[in-house]
């Protein structure tokens, strides 16, 4: 992976990390990071020149990804949430085809669709819940610990496909708080942010990581569920106008942009 390729994969997974509905976990799967973030993260002493050489660029593209489009994606989804969700989702549904290819890298067994029926279940039951549940705004705070917490969040959601701790703050009533931290570089609240991210992302990455090594097709079939449910769930609708028919030129660009990627990537492995 050349460092433009990592700068850019990890440009939209720090874009995904703050993007109401979008999980960073699945399009790190999605970009074929995934399991290799996980891993690393899991076994940090091992290899680790080489490990932090290769997600480096991947990771200077998160930060700035973060930093810059904190505004930008707020802005976004609040005038054009409609378009920017298209976009993802033909973004996602591009490089579905490299997914289950990674799935079945170590051979397919029928069973793997019992955890993938399982997951995609799930994460379409969470949907509709959120969307049709009496939303109920929990107070939401600065203190220390509420920031822990929130950081927690968002580890989470970066790490498990398919889960957007975007909208889980936006429950909370937390997500206005977290993104004008970022945004104004607040760094008395990033620090809690930071330490309850990093105590999130090592805990279950680990969890992941042992069920990689132990059940690699399960674990990739469930996984894949899960974001197949979060490209799903994350779907705005449809209407017959001109406005609708532009936002699935957008999706079905935005699909033959990702899968194109893919394709080159898949002939660089080769």
């Amino acid at each position: 992976m050349n460092f433009t390729s990592g700068f850019l994969k990890g440009l939209a997974l720090g874009v995904a990390a703050i993007a109401p509905g979008v999980s960073g976990g699945a399009l790190a799967v999605i970009f074929g990071l995934y399991d290799k973030i996980t891993y690393f993260i899991a076994h940090f002493t091992k290899n680790f020149k080489e490990n932090v050489l290769y997600f480096m660029p991947v990771g200077v593209g998160g930060v700035v990804g973060v930093l810059i489009f904190s505004r930008i994606i707020e802005y976004l989804f609040h005038f054009h949430e409609v378009e920017v969700k298209y976009a993802f989702i033909g973004l996602m549904f591009g490089t579905i085809p490299l997914v289950v290819q990674e799935a079945n890298k170590k051979g397919y067994k029928q069973k793997y669709l019992i955890p993938f029926i399982i997951t995609l279940s799930i994460t379409l039951a969470a949907a509709y819940f959120e969307n049709n549940a009496v939303n109920i705004i929990i107070d939401a705070g600065t203190a220390p610990l509420n920031l822990i917490i929130y950081g927690i969040i968002i580890g989470f959601g970066t790490i498990i496909p398919g889960v957007s701790s975007s909208i889980l703050l936006m429950y909370m009533g937390a997500y206005e708080i977290v993104i004008s931290a970022i945004s104004n570089i607040q760094i008395f609240m990033l620090f809690f942010l930071g330490a309850g991210f990093v105590f999130s992302i090592l805990l279950f990455a680990k969890i992941i990581c042992m069920l990689f090594e132990r059940a690699y097709g399960i674990t990739y079939y469930a996984i894949l569920g899960l974001v197949l449910g979060s490209v799903i769930s994350i779907f705005p609708g449809f209407h017959l106008n001109l406005d609708y028919l532009l936002n699935v030129i957008i999706l079905f660009a935005c699909c033959l942009l990702s899968y194109s990627l893919s394709t080159i990537k898949k002939g660089k492995a080769k």
